[in-house]
C-alpha cells in the first residue's frame, strides 16, 4: 500500500508556545486514522496543520509524498485537495442537498457533475432527497450531506473535526459505524478528531493518543487497550484498576490476588515495586473462588453490572458480571483471574 499521509516530527506553536510538539504518524490509502484525546491536547491544531491552516515550526506533512508544509513553507489548502467536514456541517441553506453536494465539483461538466451527484446520493441511501433543502433533514442526514460533499471532488484525504458532536448518544454510534463503511466502500482516506474513545473505536484503524500536544501512542484500538504505552493511555483508553506487585523474578510478580505474570519483564528486578493494569475483563464473577471482595459500587449496563469492589484498604478493582447476578453494595462477591500476562509500569 502507498503512504497517503505522513507528519514526521511536527511542532507547532502559538506566540513562541509549544501546542503539538514533535508528531509523528502516517496513514496509508484508504485507512482511517483518529486523533484521540481530551480538550486542549493539539488534535485540532494537528488536523488544522494538515489541512494548511496552521504552519510548522519544524518538522513536516506529506500527502501522497509530496511535503506540503515544513517550516517556512505551506502550500495554501485549496492546492492540497483535501476534504474537510466540520461540526456544524456548515451546510448552504439555500442549495438543494443535490448543489450542496455538486458545490465542489464546478470544473466537470454539467453532466459529469451530475452523475457524481447521484452516485454519492446512491453511496448514502438518499437518491430520494436530492431536491430537499438542509431544514427538512435530520441531524443524521445532514451529517451524511456534509460528507459525501467534502468526498465528491475525491480529495486526497478527508479530515473531519468532531464531526458528530451535536448529536445525540445513539445517532453519533450509527454514523460512526455507517460512515466508516462508506469510506471503506469509496476507499477514501480520513483523519477524525475526537475526544471519544467510543467513536475512535468505531470509525478508526489507527489511533494517536494525545495529551499536552504529544503524540503518546499511535497504534489500533486492541493495541492501545491492552499494551498501553504508559500510564496516561492505560487511564484514558477504557476502565481499569492499577495492582500494586513485587517483583519476584522474570516475568513473576506478587500481588494481593496472587502471583501474576506480567508482559513487559525485559528490565524488572527481583525486589522491584510494580503496577499492574487490570481491566474489568480480567476479573470473572465466581461464587467459589476463594477471593471474596466487597462491593463498593455498582453501574447497571443492560446486560452487565460494573462493580466497583474491595480488594484491601489501599486498592479498589472493576469486574464486568452479567446482569442477572444482582448483587447490593456491601455483599461479599467471589471472583478469579482470567487474564494472561498483564502490562506494568513501574511506581
Amino acid at each position: 500500500m502507498n503512504k497517503q499521509l505522513e507528519v514526521k516530527n511536527l511542532t507547532i506553536a502559538y506566540d513562541g508556545k509549544a501546542v503539538v510538539a514533535d508528531a509523528g504518524f502516517e496513514l496509508e490509502t484508504g485507512e482511517i486514522g483518529c486523533l484521540l484525546g481530551p480538550s486542549g491536547c493539539g488534535k485540532t491544531s494537528l488536523l488544522r496543520a494538515i489541512a494548511g491552516f496552521e504552519p510548522a515550526v519544524s518538522g513536516e506533512i506529506l500527502l501522497r509524498g509530496r511535503c506540503v508544509t515544513r517550516p517556512g513553507t505551506s502550500l495554501a489548502p485549496e492546492y492540497r485537495n483535501v476534504g474537510m467536514v466540520f461540526q456544524d456541517f456548515a451546510l448552504y441553506p439555500h442549495l438543494t442537498v443535490s448543489k450542496n453536494i455538486g458545490f465542489g465539483l464546478r470544473k466537470l461538466s454539467r453532466g459529469e457533475s451530475q452523475r457524481r451527484v447521484e452516485e454519492l446520493l446512491r453511496l448514502v441511501d438518499m437518491e430520494d432527497l436530492g431536491a430537499k433543502y438542509p431544514h427538512q433533514l435530520s441531524g443524521g442526514q445532514q451529517q451524511r450531506v456534509a460528507l459525501v460533499r467534502a468526498m465528491a471532488p475525491q480529495p486526497d484525504i478527508l479530515l473531519l473535526d468532531e464531526p458528530f458532536s451535536g448529536l445525540d448518544v445513539e445517532l453519533r454510534s450509527q454514523l460512526a459505524r455507517e460512515l466508516r463503511e462508506i469510506l471503506k466502500r469509496d476507499q477514501i482516506t480520513a483523519i477524525l478528531v475526537t475526544h471519544d474513545q467510543l467513536e475512535a473505536f468505531a470509525m478508526a484503524d489507527q489511533i494517536g493518543v494525545m495529551m499536552e500536544g504529544r503524540m503518546l501512542q499511535w497504534a489500533d484500538g486492541y493495541s492501545l487497550y491492552h499494551r498501553p504505552a504508559n500510564r496516561f493511555v492505560a487511564d484514558f483508553i477504557g476502565r481499569g484498576a492499577m495492582l500494586t506487585g513485587q517483583v519476584i523474578d522474570g516475568p513473576r510478580i506478587e500481588t494481593a490476588l496472587g502471583i501474576l505474570e506480567a508482559n513487559r519483564t525485559a528490565d524488572l528486578r527481583p525486589g522491584e515495586t510494580v503496577e499492574l493494569l487490570l481491566r474489568p475483563s480480567d476479573l470473572v464473577h465466581d461464587d467459589n473462588s476463594p477471593f471474596q471482595l466487597e462491593v463498593l459500587d455498582r453501574i447497571f449496563q443492560g446486560a452487565e453490572y460494573l462493580y466497583t469492589l474491595r480488594l484491601n484498604e489501599e486498592t479498589q478493582v472493576l469486574c464486568l458480571v452479567q446482569s442477572h447476578h444482582n448483587h447490593a453494595i456491601g455483599e461479599r462477591i467471589g471472583v478469579k483471574l482470567d487474564v494472561g500476562r498483564l502490562v506494568t509500569f513501574r511506581n
